[in-house]
């Protein structure tokens, strides 16, 4: 009988709390027609989520996708929930990118610097979160690999272009988690131990880390760059954790109540992206529309500067 009550107590405390905090809709940052926006990870969670409000936007959004069709599917339902636009009053571009791979950001970034004149945003999105040990294409721990180094490489080969487009941003999704993260530069691939929390946490520091490294070396260029937290939100980003079965509904019902949908998660993605506010601010931290204070690891200048140096090896930027 506990259990029952157990449920029942949280689903009339979910339906308060979610009458109270009442539905949040996109901030209105005003248009972005003719910006060309890349966003990694597109086709699900935060980064569907941006992809149509920029696209409301009347931005050209350029979806990089590991799974094609699962893309086609979302920019097909994208463009149904945003409405037709006419000619030159925003676009959705499918195109392939698996972060876990070296090849095929190599090749993504090809294609782009091919077919696109200038690009305004690069909002590194995609992720992993929690896997079991797993490698990359390339011998990299999944985590490590796709979260911070893909998007390093990424980042790398699409200066030239942001540069050429400036002002211009680059937008980094981090998480809070980062502060449960070291970077151990004796075991970055995890080969010695591996905890999945902890890597995670890891390459979420690294993010952030390479974030504001990226800046420093971007001042004066007009391109910026900030990191942010989404919050917690209600994404398949956590298909590896494990939730016993008798658990789950109450899981859910929790996750319904307090988790962020992936619209209202995506919110300082969208900001950083888009708003006039932060138009010249760079190296900063957001959470919620709103510049955070970073730990003093999340800021260590050495560490990041060792930490991009040893990337640009991994990811064969230098030999």
């Amino acid at each position: 009988a506990a259990l029952p009550a157990l449920v029942l107590g949280a689903g009339l405390l979910a339906a308060a709390w979610r009458w109270l905090r009442g539905a949040t809709r996109a901030l209105t940052a005003g248009s972005m027609r003719g910006k060309t926006v890349i966003i990694t990870g597109a086709n699900s969670g935060l980064g569907r989520a941006a992809a149509a409000e920029l696209l409301r936007m009347r931005a050209r959004v350029i979806m990089g996708c590991r799974d094609r069709a699962r893309a086609e599917r979302a920019a097909r339902e994208i463009r149904a929930e945003v409405g037709e636009r006419a000619e030159g009053e925003g676009e959705l571009v499918v195109r392939e990118l698996d972060l876990a791979s070296l090849r095929s950001v190599r090749a993504f970034c090809h294609r782009v610097l091919q077919e696109e004149s200038r690009l305004d945003v690069l909002i590194n999105n995609a992720g992993i979160f929690q896997c079991p040990y797993m490698k990359t294409e390339d011998g990299f721990e999944m985590q490590f690999g796709v979260n911070h180094l893909g998007h390093f490489l990424l980042t790398n080969l699409l200066l030239g272009l942001l540069k050429n487009s400036a002002p211009s941003r680059v937008v980094v999704v981090s998480s809070k988690l980062y502060k449960y993260g070291e970077i151990n530069f004796e075991d970055l691939n995890s080969e010695i131990s591996y905890n999945k929390s902890f890597c995670y946490s890891r390459s979420k520091l690294a993010n952030i880390l390479f974030a504001r490294e990226l800046a420093r070396r971007l001042e004066g260029t007009g391109v910026t760059v900030n990191s942010l937290h989404p919050g917690i939100v209600r994404t398949n980003l956590g298909r590896h954790v494990n939730i016993p079965l008798l658990a789950k509904p109450l899981f859910n019902l929790v996750s319904w109540a307090f988790f962020k949908t992936p619209l209202e998660g995506a919110q300082t993605s969208i900001y950083l992206a888009s708003s006039p506010d932060v138009e010249g601010v760079s190296g900063k931290y957001f959470g919620d529309c709103k510049e955070e204070e970073l730990l003093p690891k999340a800021m260590d200048d050495l560490v990041a500067r060792k930490l991009w140096d040893i990337s640009e090896v991994m990811v064969g930027l230098l030999k």
